[in-house]
């Protein structure tokens, strides 16, 4: 492992662990103190967010109003990693107690585990994908879900064993993960796929907020390919210390052309519901990449420094 490698894995996993540690009251503001400072101090990160709030607020807010909004996305995306470091020492219960799903959504989940087709989860990086995760697999609905590996390799497999405390199952995304993700849903089980930026640069084209982009063909693929139940969800955090869900209907998988023509037209209509999601509660997006191609293209020439929000 190279030194700055180790230096990063040991600093992550020592904070990680102080974390959990503290009282939450007390974890909670630490975070908030260090969302402060890195939304005072990262001005090409607070760059990215205005850019991509921007798109969700309109081109008509006031830059005072924006800036508002940034340091909002800061505090969230703190109380994000908090949590995290946090919800891998919380029993079932406190799991349970801090978590509902919202407008009739949890009969969609089960009715799609009741067919034995699997479902396929499409979610936002909007509150703590986590935590519901957490509360699937306490209900007995474990889901496995895919993320990019992380440097050094320590770091990442300690990532994959944090969230398999949760219940969480952890695939890389490489070359493997297809295979593994289309087993997962033969066998009946639930996936979770965070979807609305296109980390390969192999997405399908959609209308996304009013300007064209690319997202993941995953989702609307292995559920035509496999009959899963195919959902589009987000977990909020709060009110208060709480986290709720939405869960919205399953989207329709009938058959209207060839298979490509059938992904982008739901690709699009999974593009379309999290527009409706992240716009519930825009500063819980946790948009610190740049999502849309123009943004892209400025990242390169003006070097927007990029964190990893999942």
């Amino acid at each position: 492992m190279a030194r700055g490698g180790g230096l990063a894995f040991h600093t992550y996993r020592t904070l990680g662990g102080a974390l959990a540690v503290l009282p939450e009251p007390v974890a909670l503001g630490v975070g908030r103190a260090v969302g402060g400072v890195l939304a005072r101090l990262q001005h090409d990160q607070r760059a990215v967010v205005a850019r991509n709030l921007r798109r969700v607020l309109g081109p008509d807010l006031e830059e005072s109003e924006m800036d508002r909004w940034v340091r909002r996305a800061f505090d969230a995306y703190a109380r994000y990693w908090v949590e995290g470091a946090r919800l891998s020492s919380a029993t079932r219960s406190q799991v349970e107690q801090r978590f509902v799903v919202v407008e009739d959504g949890w009969r969609h989940i089960v009715a799609g585990m009741a067919s034995g087709t699997g479902v396929v989860m499409a979610l936002p990086h909007v509150g703590s994908w986590e935590f519901g995760g957490a509360f699937l697999a306490a209900a007995g609905y474990p889901m496995t879900a895919v993320a990019e590996r992380l440097e050094p390799e320590a770091l990442f497999d300690y990532f994959v064993a944090e969230r398999a405390s949760m219940g969480l199952t952890i695939v890389p995304l490489d070359n493997s993960a297809g295979s593994v993700l289309l087993r997962t849903l033969n066998a009946g089980g639930l996936i979770g796929l965070l979807c609305e930026r296109d980390l390969t640069g192999t997405g399908v084209e959609v209308e996304f907020f009013g300007e064209r982009t690319t997202m993941p063909a995953g989702p609307a693929a292995l559920a035509l390919r496999t009959g899963a139940t195919l959902l589009t969800a987000a977990v909020y955090s709060g009110p208060g210390r709480d986290h709720h869900a939405v869960v919205e209907e399953p989207l329709d998988l009938t058959r209207t052309g060839s298979l490509r023509t059938d992904v982008q037209r739901l690709t699009q209509a999974i593009a379309t519901r999290l527009e409706g999601l992240i716009s519930r509660a825009p500063e819980q997006w946790h948009a610190f990449q740049p999502v849309w191609p123009s943004d892209r293209r400025e990242g390169r020439r003006g070097g927007l420094a990029v964190a990893v929000a999942s």
